[in-house]
């Protein structure tokens, strides 16, 4: 019989003119990108802490933590990558994905099935195993008026 957990990630990061938008590994010129210490990919993050969470192997904070420099402007779709070779060796691999990123803008939509490849690529999964949504958050609170992004994500390992 096939041993199933799930997990579930939230992330979010405050916006920033700084830098390039960042979401699920794909850059998004011309709007504001988000501040972290790494590349602030608060997509990426989400689904990082929801396969780290269905192994119950602790959160993104713990195993690439921001006060190791080696991690300052890391690339998160990597850091997704570490974080799906130390599941595996705990002997998991992952079934699916389903993602939703929270903001006002840019429109996700658009950008979804590039988002989803590519993190199916460091997930190693095929495209059709992640979903990457959007919604707003109609205009309420800091994501409502544009200061930050929040993504959701839910894994499911199997061994």
């Amino acid at each position: 019989m096939t041993e199933r957990r799930v997990g579930i990630g939230y992330d979010t990061h405050r916006t920033s003119g700084a830098r390039t938008l960042v979401l699920g590994g794909i850059e998004l010129p011309g709007v504001p990108g988000l501040h972290g210490f790494s590349d602030a990919d608060v997509l990426a993050h989400a689904v990082i802490d929801a396969v780290l969470g269905a192994a119950a192997l602790g959160d993104i904070g713990w195993h690439f933590p921001d006060t190791d420099q080696r991690y300052a402007g890391a690339d998160s779709i990597e850091l997704l990558r570490e974080a799906v070779a130390r599941v595996t060796a705990e002997g998991w691999q992952v079934g699916n994905v389903d993602a939703t990123v929270i903001c006002e803008e840019p429109r996700i939509s658009p950008h979804a099935a590039a988002m989803a490849s590519r993190l199916a690529g460091a997930l190693g999964v095929e495209a059709g195993r992640v979903s990457v949504k959007g919604t707003t958050n109609e205009g309420l609170g800091f994501l409502g008026r544009g200061e930050g992004i929040a993504a959701l994500a839910v894994a499911m390992l199997e061994r």
